[in-house]
């Protein structure tokens, strides 16, 4: 067993004046290191297109799943499938990846564009075997994983943007990989990546997306744990214990809040010393400690971070603020959404006096349930989260 793991990102672009997405992505989990994605791309567009994507992702993720042959995949498929009364076809195309133990990764490709893998800046060409089944043709590959592996699934959406606009044949799939290997050194997230693809998708249709386009991409990296540390607890003879667990876990360390904070420079015998900087007015400014790597104010801060953490799962359109602005949250949402892999929670139970104030919009239980918002959104991003309560 190694020590890396796959950071997952994707996004959708609906095809103009449509509400639906013809296009659907499908994880499933199979133990704590290897997953199935499935990329489909149902026929047409709309309603009829969406039913067709989502069968095909939601049968193909969890037969493979469970470990049946991919013969018998697609043969469900074909039986399963409505048949389109104007073409007299069903089916949709999909991309299949599945990662096993982090090790290697097994690609089964029908009819999406060929996926794209990026290795130490470059593209690389990934040999495969060609296989027909129920008459369709299968590309796989199986390929061992590197740490910084990027690949790239999408649907046929990319490589038609521009067509009849700035481009005459679309984007093409080589033009596709010279614009990602620019960023291949970045260290952008996999949603990020995403997310640069298809707005340059959104450029090239001039706004008015002519496809369903769906991009998914795959970011191989060693994993990074993370500890956060907000609220004293509840019992204050388990100050101790809280705080020694705390520093004695791996990885970088976040302090959240004024009290928290100053218990937490008496268990290192270190200054407390605030930071008299406020990049943005709306956030409490920092602290440092010696021994901490961040220091910030409680619940004011958690709560934008659980605003960045929702739009991130969703369009990620929030990104341009806190992936350069210097205010506590901000740097919160770096750690936790770029640089964490495995995020360790200490919540202490005691009761704020300062948030007892009923003209304040504050309480106990708004702080346990920001812990849960912020919790829940993480895991579906990708994270190990574990929540200790004191």
């Amino acid at each position: 067993m190694n020590d890396l793991c796959a950071d997952i990102g994707f996004r959708s672009l609906l095809k103009h004046d449509e509400e639906l997405c013809g296009d659907h992505i499908e994880i499933v989990e199979q133990g704590e290191n290897s997953q199935v994605i499935v990329l489909a791309d149902g026929l047409g567009s709309g309603v009829k297109a969406c039913i067709l994507s989502t069968l095909t992702s939601k049968i193909i993720s969890t037969m493979m799943a469970a470990q049946i042959s991919l013969e018998e995949c697609v043969a469900t498929i074909a039986a399963t499938l409505p048949v389109c009364s104007e073409r007299q076809v069903a089916y949709s195309t999909f991309t299949i990846m599945r990662i096993v133990n982090n090790e290697y990764a097994e690609i089964i490709q029908y009819d999406n564009p060929m996926v794209i893998l990026l290795r130490d800046g470059k593209n690389v060409e990934m040999p495969s075997t060609v296989t027909e089944i129920g008459g369709k043709t299968i590309y796989r590959s199986t390929i061992p994983l590197q740490e910084n592996d990027i690949f790239i699934m999408m649907s046929d959406g990319c490589i038609h943007a521009g067509v009849g606009l700035s481009l005459n044949f679309g984007w093409e799939r080589k033009d596709i990989i010279s614009f990602m290997e620019t960023l291949y050194d970045v260290g952008f997230t996999a949603k990020t990546l995403t997310t640069i693809l298809l707005d340059e998708c959104y450029k090239l249709y001039g706004g008015e997306p002519g496809d369903d386009t769906t991009v998914c991409v795959v970011r191989i990296r060693k994993r990074e744990p993370m500890n956060l540390m907000i609220g004293p607890p509840a019992n204050r003879d388990d100050v101790q214990k809280m705080e020694s667990l705390f520093f004695s876990k791996e990885g970088k360390h976040i302090v959240c809040g004024g009290t928290t904070s100053s218990l937490a420079a008496e268990y290192l015998h270190k200054p407390l010393i605030p930071v008299l900087e406020f990049p943005d007015p709306d956030i409490p400014p920092i602290a440092k400690i010696e021994g901490v790597d961040l220091v910030t104010e409680g619940v004011i801060t958690m709560n934008k971070v659980v605003q960045y953490a929702k739009d991130y799962l969703e369009d990620n359109e929030s990104y341009k603020d806190w992936s350069y602005k210097r205010d506590g949250a901000s740097q919160i949402a770096r750690l936790l959404f770029e640089e964490a892999t495995d995020i360790n929670f200490f919540v202490g139970r005691a009761i704020n006096p300062a948030h007892q104030n009923p003209n304040l919009p504050i309480n106990f239980n708004i702080k346990m349930q920001l812990v849960s918002e912020l919790t829940e959104a993480l895991q579906k991003m990708g994270k190990r989260v574990k929540v200790s309560y004191f």
